[in-house]
């Protein structure tokens, strides 16, 4: 989860070294960390990033995405996929346009309510696996027994409870990834991001992985969005998928997965999937 390239400050202007700079996420909340889990709606307009040097990495994207939906953004490598989504963050801002957050028609959201996973786990090797979890909450002050119980409780819905004591070194890759999670979900977000999380893993990994993401998805309601270029995790995880052109990043397909919602291993093999990945296949290779 946090994964900030930059140093961030905690308190008073004391810089944080760059493993907690990995491990915080945009001004959490003691609220946010008990808040009932429902998910946030994003509405994307007219959004365009422009880089120093004139490189442009998103251009024209519009979106509105409803609260409690799972969707995946997809495209080629360098496409602009991971600077949309540190906007949607608040990790980065638009050159123009605007991308705001709501639980409701009337109620904002705040970034304290965003949880971000990235490609590399980022656990702090000192830490043992519960001590990495309870970080988020211990950040910002929750009391230590709150915040072991909440960290236990993630640890067991990401299939981990029996590892609490282990250190990083002593994970597997698939293991480690999920101890990232449980770091995400002990803040109960409302809006959870993923930026190819599982792309270093082997398949089988990445395919039970991908299986649990969306068990968790439909047991908390938060809203979830993920990116990646392998259109059969994009088919596999979303209920709705948008692919983006190469850079810089327009969204060419936006599409609502005609697939069910209970989703198992058997489900990659059937006709429906594989008609499904190849919408999504045609519009790749189009604006490759």
């Amino acid at each position: 989860m946090y994964g900030y390239g930059d140093r961030r400050v905690l308190r008073r202007g004391s810089p944080v070294d760059d493993g907690l700079g990995h491990a915080m996420m945009a001004s959490m909340s003691v609220a946010s960390a008990n808040s009932a889990r429902t998910g946030t709606q994003i509405t994307i307009a007219g959004v365009r990033r422009v880089f120093d040097g004139g490189m442009v990495a998103v251009d024209g994207v519009d979106l509105t995405i409803a609260a409690g939906d799972f969707l995946a953004i997809l495209g080629p490598s360098g496409s602009g996929k991971s600077t949309l989504l540190r906007m949607i963050a608040g990790l980065d801002q638009p050159t123009t346009g605007t991308i705001s957050l709501q639980h409701s028609a009337d109620q904002q959201a705040a970034h304290a309510d965003v949880a971000f996973v990235f490609q590399d786990a980022h656990l702090l090797p000192w830490r043992n696996v519960l001590r990495n979890v309870v970080l988020p909450l211990e950040l910002v002050g929750v009391p230590r027994a709150e915040r072991i119980t909440a960290a236990r409780q993630a640890l067991s819905r990401v299939g981990l409870a029996d590892v609490e004591r282990l250190y990083p070194n002593q994970l597997s890759g698939g293991m480690r990834m999920r101890v990232s999670l449980a770091r995400a979900l002990v803040t109960q977000p409302k809006l959870l991001l993923l930026d190819e999380p599982f792309a270093a893993l082997d398949e089988i990994t990445r395919h039970q992985l991908d299986e649990q993401l969306r068990i968790l998805w439909k047991d908390t309601g938060m809203t979830v969005i993920f990116v990646t270029h392998s259109i059969m995790e994009a088919t596999f995880l979303a209920e709705r998928a948008i692919v983006v052109s190469r850079r810089p990043a327009k969204v060419v397909l936006d599409r609502r997965l005609a697939l069910p919602p209970t989703r198992t291993s058997e489900l990659r093999g059937q006709p429906q999937f594989a008609a499904e990945m190849s919408v999504l296949l045609t519009a790749l290779e189009k604006h490759f």
